[in-house]
C-alpha cells in the first residue's frame, strides 16, 4: 500500500491503513482461510499455503480502493491522458531493495512451515501418521520442497518479465517477486517445473492487466504493487483451484477439496471483500475530512522537504553549494 500512494499522501492517512489492514483485516482474513480450522478452508476448499491471498491479494485490492480516492501523481499523466513513466531516483537502489525481499520472502516461506508435528499431538483428527513438518494447513511439506518451488516460480517470474517488458529492469526483477506471489498459493503442492510455469503465465497476465488499468482508468500506481501484490495474488488463488483440482486443501477429515470456484469465491474475499472495500471506503473519509492528499505545493516541493522537516538542511547544503559554485566562477 505505501509503495502504491508514494509522493502523495499525508503520513497520517497512511499511518491509519497501516493499522487497519495490519491489524484488523490481515487477522481476519487469516483466521478465515489462512488456519487449518478456518470455515474457507472447510467449506470453501479454499487453499493458499504461502498467502497469494491471504497477504497479497489484500493488500493489492486495499492500495487500489486507495489510489482510486487519492488520484495521480501530478504529471503522471499528459493532457491527452497518456501515462508518463516516472523512472526511480536511484535505480541501484531499487534493485537492492527488490533482492531484499526476495530474500525476506524466502523467510517468509520458511515461517510458514511448523517445524515439528504429528496427528497425535493435535487430537487425532487428522488423517495419516507421524510428520516432520507441515503447512500452515497442518499437512505434510518439507522446507527443501519449499525452498525449491520458490526459485522454480522466481525464476519464471523473471524471466516472462523480462520477455513481456522488452528487459525493463524494474518490471523484470517487480516480475520475479510477482512469480513468487502467483505461485504461492499451491508451492506446498506443485511439482517444480508447474511452480515455473504459473509464475511465468502469472507475470504475462498482471503486466498487460497493469498496462490496461492505467490507460484506462488513468490510476497511479507507483510502483506497481496492485499488479505485483493484488493481481498476482488474485491469480494465483485461481490458477491453484484449476491446478490442484481435487487436492485435499487440509488434512482434516470432512473437510472440502481444493476446487476452481472455491478459489474464485476466496480470490473475490481477499481482494474485493477485505481489501478493496475497507480501502476505498477509509479514504472516502479521509478525502471529505480533507487529511487524505498532500497540497499540491507540498508534492511539488516534495514530502521530505515539506512534512519531514528535511528543507532546512537541503536549504543549507544548496546555499553552500552555490557558494562553491560562485567561487570556482571567480576564480576562473
Amino acid at each position: 500500500v505505501s509503495g502504491s500512494v508514494i509522493e502523495r499522501i499525508r503520513s497520517s492517512a497512511l499511518w491509519v491503513h497501516a493499522v487497519l489492514i495490519g491489524s484488523v483485516f490481515w487477522i481476519i482474513d487469516a483466521a478465515w482461510g489462512w488456519h487449518y480450522d478456518g470455515w474457507m478452508v472447510k467449506y470453501l476448499g479454499y487453499h493458499d499455503a504461502y498467502a497469494s491471498g491471504v497477504i497479497h491479494a489484500i493488500a493489492g485490492g486495499y492500495a487500489l480502493g486507495v489510489i482510486m480516492v487519492l488520484g495521480p501523481r501530478i504529471g503522471k499523466f499528459a493532457s491527452d491522458g497518456t501515462p508518463r513513466d516516472i523512472p526511480p531516483h536511484n535505480p541501484w537502489l531499487l534493485t537492492i531493495g527488490i533482492f531484499l525481499i526476495y530474500t525476506g520472502f524466502w523467510g517468509f516461506y520458511a515461517a510458514c512451515n511448523v517445524p515439528l508435528i504429528s496427528p497425535e499431538a493435535i487430537g487425532g483428527e487428522i488423517t495419516g501418521v507421524t510428520w516432520t513438518a507441515t503447512n500452515i494447513y497442518l499437512a505434510p511439506t518439507s522446507l527443501s520442497a519449499i525452498t525449491f518451488n520458490f526459485l522454480m516460480s522466481l525464476s519464471g517470474g523473471l524471466m516472462a518479465a523480462y520477455l513481456v517488458s522488452k528487459g525493463d529492469a524494474f518490471w523484470t526483477f517487480s516480475g520475479g517477486l510477482a512469480g513468487v506471489i502467483t505461485a504461492s498459493a499451491g508451492n506446498d503442492l506443485y511439482h517444480p517445473i508447474q511452480a515455473m510455469l504459473v509464475g511465468a503465465i502469472g507475470v504475462v497476465i498482471v503486466y498487460n492487466l497493469h498496462q490496461w488499468v492505467e490507460r484506462t482508468f488513468k490510476l497511479d500506481d507507483a510502483v506497481g504493487a496492485v499488479a505485483v501484490h493484488g493481481y498476482a495474488g488474485v491469480v494465483g488463488l485461481i490458477i491453484a483451484g484449476f491446478m490442484l483440482w481435487g487436492a485435499p486443501a487440509s488434512p482434516f477429515e470432512g473437510f472440502a477439496t481444493i476446487n476452481p470456484l472455491g478459489q474464485t469465491i476466496g480470490a473475490v474475499i481477499m481482494f474485493f471483500v477485505l481489501g478493496f472495500a475497507p480501502g476505498w471506503c477509509v479514504a472516502k473519509i479521509q478525502s471529505a475530512m480533507g487529511v487524505l492528499r498532500i497540497p499540491e505545493e507540498v508534492e511539488l516541493q516534495g514530502l521530505d522537504f515539506a512534512e519531514h522537516h528535511a528543507y532546512e538542511d537541503a536549504k543549507q547544503d544548496i546555499i553552500e553549494a552555490d557558494k562553491a559554485h560562485l567561487a570556482i566562477r571567480i576564480r576562473t
